[in-house]
């Protein structure tokens, strides 16, 4: 009988072991069966609930919480001094979360209820610092700055007493508000959305995206490679600041590149893509990749011009290759690529020490 990552993983949940142990567990496991032998059944674990009935608490969670803030709008609405009793509702509602995720997170060990009770948070914390800038005068978009910010502090707060994986996705959010809200004037707003990407126009905005997404991708990669078996919730942080810092990245280069439309710009296109592809397999992410989709897509098109169903054809075609021989990719890969800093942590493949 062998035990596995995910036998490893319910132990942590059930509060049979820590985390600690959970990944010395697996480090022994792995020194004595081999690296791939003990990543063969564990391909970027994720999950969004463990069974049914999160489901059926997440449904009753969000009927109360809708019937909350039905309340609290009409209170609100009928309030004199609205923004000081925003304030001090959001105050009432953060304090009502906390035992609900004391329950359902630390006792339970749930992961759909504690998401959504992330989100709930957030929106507290958000209402919070609004009321506070309408109250002080500010600006809206001062005041959408204010509220964001006070939006990274609770959940940064939050991550750090719950240590909820989802919560440090939202705290990210609250700092990417806050930081283009500052950098526009007093009384201005984008222009289009576009000019949170488009690094040729030289905006404040598309270059704040980048290097939020650069520093989220950097501590992602940070704790991933504390914990290459991803048998603790050190790899689920790393996974949903991955979400964020995809996007960010690859979209402010790839929409630069296509919105040139030169046959330079998009050559570099293509070889960005490509190389972002391989960052996703050497890091065993696959957030790169989904968030490169379209502009492969469009790329290919604007190739073969008028061939849509053609060009879906390939996209789709190569994304299912990809998919299903991507342990056996990313072996290769590894193998192939010279030692570097930090590859003996990035997650398992099997070595060919005669390459290496």
């Amino acid at each position: 009988m062998s035990v596995t990552s995910d036998d490893l993983r319910a132990a942590v949940g059930a509060g049979v072991i820590t985390e600690a142990q959970a990944a010395t567990l697996a480090q022994l496991s792995d020194e004595r069966q081999g690296y791939r032998e003990a990543r063969a059944l564990v391909d970027e674990p994720f999950e969004l609930f463990k069974g049914f009935n999160e489901i059926f608490i997440v449904v009753g969670l969000s009927i109360l919480y809708s019937g909350w803030t039905t309340v609290v709008g009409i209170s609100v609405a009928d309030a004199g001094n609205a923004s000081l009793f925003a304030v001090l509702l959001a105050l009432l509602q953060m304090a009502f979360l906390l035992p609900l995720t004391q329950y359902f997170t630390v006792k339970r060990r749930m992961i759909a209820p504690s998401i959504l009770l992330s989100i709930f948070m957030a929106v507290g914390g958000f209402q919070m610092g609004f009321g506070l800038a309408n109250g002080s005068g500010l600006s809206e978009i001062r005041g959408f700055a204010m509220a964001s910010g006070f939006t990274a502090v609770v959940m940064g707060l939050y991550w750090w007493k719950f240590r909820i994986p989802f919560s440090l996705l939202l705290a990210a959010l609250g700092v990417f508000g806050a930081a283009i809200g500052m950098v526009q004037g007093p009384d201005s707003s984008l222009n289009s959305p576009y000019d949170l990407f488009l690094l040729s126009t030289g905006s404040t905005e598309s270059l704040i995206t980048i290097t939020l997404g650069l520093i989220a991708f950097a501590i992602a990669l940070r704790f991933d490679m504390s914990d290459p078996h991803r048998v603790t919730r050190r790899s689920a942080n790393g996974f949903w600041l991955n979400v964020l810092a995809a996007p960010a990245i690859v979209n402010s280069v790839a929409l630069t590149l296509y919105s040139n439309g030169s046959i330079l710009s998009m050559a570099l296109l293509f070889l960005f893509l490509v190389l972002m592809a391989a960052v996703a397999i050497v890091i065993d992410r696959r957030s790169f990749l989904i968030s490169g989709i379209g502009y492969m897509i469009a790329l290919v098109f604007t190739v073969l011009e008028s061939a849509f169903g053609l060009v879906m054809l390939l996209v789709g075609l190569g994304l299912v290759l990809l998919g299903a021989n991507w342990s056996p990719l990313r072996c290769w890969l590894l193998n192939k690529l010279p030692h570097f800093k930090g590859k003996d942590r990035l997650p398992p493949w099997q070595k060919n020490e005669v390459a290496d």
